[in-house]
């Protein structure tokens, strides 16, 4: 049976957090008080305020050299390179430490809080006392900080040293402790999990369209994607457990999504697939990705 209908799914709970605009080719967002001009390669529609306005709102623009980095220019050189935001829901509350990238990033994807939601809603939820999770490509740790802030025990598992250092970083912002840290690659992490028969209640899977492992290993989410799946679905504790696949790839839908989840695990219970994205005060609604999760509960 396939899922009933595509969702589109925009996060409830930010504060900290806010799209003011997009389009142009750009996003014009707060973090906390200070408000970014970011590339943004899906916001091929007109801005929905005008140019002067985000002249003067913004404090900091990202202006890209070259197709993977660039620099800030910022309005007044006194603003910090990094600064904390927050997040809430009704389960549970972390705190993250942002700062400026030469690559526009600044540590977190604000549309995941979706994905935040369905994670400390389902681990609360489970009747396992201390659930565990397991976090694959897992960047600076928001989902990480989110399930073990609910009672998970969980492992972390990312390619890059920096962005766990990151992570780590942002456990102790959050008053958290005891996350496993992992700097592997994911393929390799799960297989090797496979052969020592270990299971998880939770899989969160946020795979970049290209990426590279800590030897070198090479990951093209097209290439790899179906394996991997098909891997981690064995890893799922029969009895109670819940699985999120989410891919930002301009070539991946919601079906493609759905297909990879039910050629991994056709049983799969109250699966879900649909968009996520981010609903700008101006208007617009800016796409940032495509999810899968389903869950099973005791």
């Amino acid at each position: 049976m396939l899922a009933n209908s595509i969702q589109l799914l925009t996060p409830r709970h930010w504060t900290d957090y806010e799209l003011i605009d997009c389009g142009g080719f750009e996003k014009l967002e707060r973090f906390g008080n200070v408000i970014l001009i970011r590339p943004e390669p899906q916001a091929v529609w007109p801005k929905g305020l005008p140019e002067s306005e985000w002249t003067k709102r913004h404090d900091i623009r990202f202006r890209g050299r070259s197709a993977t980095s660039g620099e800030w220019i910022k309005k007044n050189l006194k603003l910090p390179d990094r600064w904390h935001v927050g997040y809430r829901n009704p389960e549970v509350a972390i705190k993250l430490r942002l700062a400026l990238t030469s690559f526009k990033h600044v540590g977190v994807f604000p549309e995941q809080a979706v994905n935040w939601d369905y994670i400390s809603d389902t681990v609360k939820s489970f009747s396992t006392g201390r659930p565990k999770v397991l976090n694959l490509f897992a960047y600076t740790g928001g989902a990480s900080l989110i399930a073990r802030a609910a009672g998970a025990d969980v492992t972390h598992v990312d390619s890059i040293k920096q962005v766990v250092t990151w992570a780590n970083e942002n456990q102790e912002l959050s008053e958290l402790s005891d996350i496993r840290w992992v700097v592997e690659d994911a393929l390799k992490f799960v297989k090797r999990e496979l052969k020592r028969g270990n299971s998880y209640h939770g899989i969160i899977l946020d795979p970049p369209a290209y990426g590279h492992g800590p030897k070198g290993e090479k990951w093209k989410l097209e290439d790899h994607i179906a394996e991997m799946m098909r891997d981690v679905v064995q890893l799922l504790d029969p009895h109670e457990h819940f699985l999120i696949l989410n891919t930002y790839s301009l070539g991946f839908s919601s079906v493609i999504v759905e297909n990879l989840i039910r050629a991994a695990l056709p049983g799969a219970q109250q699966l879900e697939t649909g968009e996520l994205s981010l609903q700008a005060t101006a208007g617009s609604k800016l796409p940032l990705g495509v999810f899968g999760k389903f869950r099973k509960m005791n």
